[in-house]
Order: C-alpha cells, then sequence, then structure tokens
C-alpha cells in the first residue's frame, strides 16, 4: 500500500519541530557542566519513567527482536518477562535509590565516574568508560539501521540519505541541549511510542480476524516452519524451541537472559537514576514505567510473530520468506504491506520516536565517555560544554561508520551482544558498588577484568554467530570455533557473568578479613 506521502511530509514536519523545540527549551536550561550531563539531578518521575523506556526500547526492539520474533515466534515473551521483572521493578527498587544517592553524595555525573569515585580508582573509570567508547557503538549502530531501514523501506529514500540525515538530526538537539534535551525529548517520544504501539496491536489482531483466530492461526502453521530451522529445534511459533537446540539456546542465552540481565547494567539508564531529585521520585516512576515496558516490548514480540499468519493469509509463505531472508526487514514489510496509510504514518513516526530516543541517550552517554572519563578522567578540562559537545559529535561520526559495514539481521544480535557484555563487566562491580558498605578495590579490578576477558575470548573463539564471521579462531587456531556443539551455540554472557560474579565475592571476602584497605581509602596515584 502507498503511503500518503503529503500527510507523512506534515506529520514528519510537525514531529520535528516539536522535538526541537524541546530540545531548544532545554538548552536554554542548560548552564552547566552538571546540567548538561546529569540534567541537573531534578527530573520529574514521569519524565525519568518515559525516558529510562524510551531509552531502552528502541527501533532494536521493534524491528530487530520484532522480526526475531517472526523468525522464532512466541518464545521471545519471556523477554518482556525478564524486562519489566529486571529492567524495572529490579532496577529502580533495587539499584535505584542507593545509587542516586550514592551519586549525589559524590558528585558524579557519568556511570564511568560513580565507578570511579566510589572505588576510589581512576582505573575504573578509565575501564568502564573505555569499554562503553569501544563497544556502545555497535549497539548504536544497529539502532542507526533500523530506523534507517524503515525510512528507506517507506519514503523510497536511499539507505545512505536516510542513516545520514538521521543521525545528525538526532546530534543537533543532544549537542546543544545535552541531558535536559535527551529526557525531555524522550518523554515526548515515549508518549507517541505508547500510541503507535497501541495501535499496532489493535489493527493486527483485527486484520487477522480477532485474537483467538489469530494465534489458532499461528499454532496450525507448525508444518510450514522451514526444514533448516526444524532442525536445529523449531517447534513452531507459539512453542519454545526444543530444550537444548541450538535456536533454543540463542533465544533463551542470547536473546532472553543477555538483554533481560544486561538491562541492569546499561549506563546510559544508569544515569537515569542519578537525575533524580529524591528516592520518592524514583518510586512514582516504577508506576509509569511497568507498564511503558509490557506495551513496548510486548506488542513487538506478540505482532512480530503474527506476522507470519499475515504474509501466509495474503501470499501464502512465511515472513522470513516474504522478508527475502533479512529479519531486519519483516516488521517494515508488514506495516507497509498491511497497514492503513494513516497507520503507516503512525508507526513511522513511533519508529523514529523509538530510536532516536535511544540514539540520542547512546550519543550523550558516548560522549560523555569518551571526554570526562577516558580523555580527562575526570579532570576539569572534560567538564566544559564544548568539550563535551565535541564528544558526542566524535562518536556520532564513529557510530554512523560502523552502521555501513554491519551486515543484514544484524540489529537483535548487536543489540544482545552489548548488553551481555556490560552484564559481564559492569554488574558485579555496579552491585557491589551501590549496596556494598564495603566495596574493595582489587575485587572490583578482578572482577572487571575477567568479565569483560571472559565475554570477549568466548565471543571470539567460541561462540559460533560472531567467531565464524570474526575468523580469527579459524587463523590462529585452523578451525571455526575452539569448541563444539552445544558450546558454540551458549552465549558468552552464560559463562562470563558467573565468573565475574565468582570473582568479585571470593575476592572481597578474601581481602575483608587480611585487613586490605577498603576502597576510598588509598586512591591510586
Amino acid at each position: 500500500m502507498a503511503v500518503d506521502i503529503p500527510t507523512l511530509v506534515v506529520a514528519t514536519a510537525l514531529y520535528l519541530a516539536a522535538t526541537i523545540a524541546l530540545g531548544y527549551f532545554a538548552y536554554r536550561q542548560t548552564k552547566t557542566s552538571e546540567d548538561y550531563l546529569i540534567a541537573g539531578r531534578k527530573r520529574h518521575p514521569a519524565v525519568i519513567a518515559l525516558s529510562y523506556g524510551a531509552t531502552f526500547i528502541s527501533t532494536s526492539a521493534i524491528v530487530g527482536f520484532g522480526g526475531v520474533a517472526a523468525n522464532l515466534g512466541m518464545g521471545m515473551i519471556w523477554l518482556t518477562v525478564l524486562n519489566i521483572g529486571l529492567g524495572v521493578l529490579i532496577a529502580f527498587a533495587v539499584f535505584g535509590r542507593p545509587t542516586r544517592r550514592l551519586g549525589q553524595q559524590l558528585g558524579a555525573v557519568t556511570f564511568p565516574d560513580l565507578m570511579g569515585k566510589r572505588y576510589g580508582s581512576p582505573f575504573m573509570q578509565y575501564g568502564t568508560g573505555l569499554v562503553i567508547v569501544a563497544a556502545m557503538p555497535l549497539y548504536t549502530a544497529a539502532i542507526l539501521i533500523g530506523g534507517a531501514r524503515f525510512i528507506e523501506t517507506t519514503l523510497g529514500i536511499s539507505y545512505t540519505v536516510s542513516l545520514l540525515a538521521f543521525a545528525v538530526i538526532v546530534a543537533l538537539y543532544v549537542v546543544y541541549g545535552g541531558l535536559i534535551a535527551v529526557m525531555y525529548t524522550d518523554a515526548f517520544q515515549g508518549l507517541i511510542m505508547l500510541v503507535g504501539m497501541s495501535a499496532l496491536l489493535v489493527l493486527t489482531y483485527i486484520y487477522l480476524g480477532g485474537v483467538g483466530s489469530a494465534h489458532r492461526a499461528l499454532d496450525s502453521m507448525t508444518a510450514m516452519v522451514p526444514a533448516s530451522l526444524a532442525a536445529q529445534g523449531h517447534l513452531g511459533w507459539t512453542s519454545m524451541p526444543a530444550l537444548g537446540s541450538p535456536i533454543w539456546f540463542t533465544l533463551v542465552t542470547t536473546l532472553v537472559l543477555g538483554v533481560g540481565i544486561g538491562v541492569l547494567a546499561q549506563p546510559q539508564l544508569v544515569v537515569r537514576f542519578m537525575c533524580a531529585k529524591d528516592d520518592r521520585t524514583l518510586d512514582r516512576a516504577v508506576t509509569v514505567g511497568g507498564p511503558f515496558l509490557l506495551m513496548m516490548t510486548g506488542v513487538a514480540f506478540t505482532a512480530g510473530a503474527l506476522t507470519n499468519v499475515w504474509f501466509q493469509q495474503t501470499s501464502g509463505t512465511i515472513a522470513v520468506t516474504a522478508a527475502g531472508g533479512n529479519i531486519d526487514a519483516i516488521i517494515p514489510l508488514f506495516i507497509n504491506q498491511a497497514m492503513p496509510d494513516l497507520f503507516i504514518v503512525i508507526f513511522m513516526l513511533t519508529l523514529l520516536s523509538a530510536a532516536m530516543s535511544t540514539l540520542a541517550s547512546l550519543f550523550h552517554a558516548m560522549g560523555s565517555a569518551l571526554v570526562c572519563d577516558v580523555w580527562s578522567r575526570g579532570r576539569s578540562c572534560g567538564r566544559s560544554v564544548r568539550a563535551n559537545q565535541i564528544g558526542c559529535l566524535a562518536m556520532m561520526v564513529v557510530s554512523i561508520g560502523i552502521a555501513f559495514l554491519m551486515p543484514g539481521s544484524i540489529i537483535a544480535r548487536a543489540t544482545a551482544m552489548f548488553m551481555g557484555l556490560c552484564a559481564s563487566a559492569f554488574l558485579p562491580v555496579y552491585a557491589m558498588a551501590v549496596l556494598s558498605k564495603r566495596p574493595e578495590l582489587l575485587a572490583a579490578k578482578a572482577s572487571f577484568i575477567a568479565g569483560a576477558g571472559a565475554w570477549l575470548l568466548w565471543t571470539v573463539f567460541v561462540h559460533a554467530a560472531e567467531a565464524v564471521p570474526i575468523g580469527i579462531s579459524q587463523a590462529l587456531l585452523g578451525v571455526p570455533t575452539l569448541l563444539g556443539a552445544p558450546w558454540n551455540v551458549v552465549d558468552p554472557l552464560v559463562v562470563s557473568l558467573p565468573l565475574s560474579t565468582f570473582v568479585i565475592v571470593a575476592v572481597q571476602a578474601l581481602c575483608q578479613p587480611l585487613g586490605t584497605p577498603v576502597s576510598g581509602s588509598e586512591p591510586e596515584s
């Protein structure tokens, strides 16, 4: 179905005007480096909740993971369960309050800055900042791809122009308005996302004859599972894959656990806790954040799986076949072929909102990490607004370059990779920093190195999804992966996070009875 171009142009112009206006409003409020980096520590609970949710939910969740649900089925709903249980309830209830208090007490303005000051260690600030600068562009590039692909499909604009224009528009308000602009625009974009995803769920069920008819039709399609997927454990789109099969390991260890646990240690999300003026603000934010994530991820995964019914009824094939094998193209194709003109406009604004809200936070997080934590390591020269603006622009250029190099069907996997690395390297260290009264620097260092190192080694030498295309194992050892099945389909997170957790607990237990000074008592030179 052709989109109504005049309607789309007017709606997009109004949307961009509102976004730029919010960015300008934030720019007028941004007076100091603390305003730029931490939004002045006084944001409203609804703004925090919507910004947190909109930052977490991006085109990666809607396009990338929606496409994965179309390919692998309803088992992706387990990720929604973890997103709400861990990403909102545990994140805000367990980590939110102590993070806010500690950040205010120490005067921390970034996640690496918080780690460095809590442990009294330049190494912890530099190390965590370096991981962000090195790895976050991969995730950022995946978000850029998701938004650019939908713009390309909907408007017929070349992928290159779509991606560049998309990145530049986001950079405009992030560079000038800082985190205040990011959070204001996030809240506005989050409301648009809520409207768009609600409409997607309702229209999908209407077109498929209702809730019961749609799910019965999907259940009856088991015989259409491609032989290649069936051989790897695919049992149909309404069932979990066969226990222990390659697809089961991919779904459970990489997608559900990787993203579900990884959300707890996302630097761009942790900073949201530090923007609250008091604990009550965070408590009130939960009542908005939980339902928001339920609608965003639950709708994306449900509608994604149900696209198979629509394509089967209209073209006699399944979704991934209709999309030419590129799972990242399934949701855009479904929207453009199945939905009415007006909804295509609404959904394009939904995807723009999802992508722009996350991109804004990632540009800001990468730029501040580059300038404050890697380059200056807390010195005052890295805290100027101008320096941080330059940092955001530099990381934007890097992310765009990576986006042009990445292959198809990469959005969900790139997201899971980044979140898995964050969980492995950051989560035990972050947990001990905010929950322990006597966090040990040696334990933090050992855990950080063990988690990041184990994740990298498993990714490069064992996990086939990355090790095979990277090719280092083949070049050095003469084999695609160092270990065979089932280990080569076990996500690095399953190995590296338990290891980093064990290391921090063991070293912490050993240090204190031996009288090792606690962190902060003897800062590194």
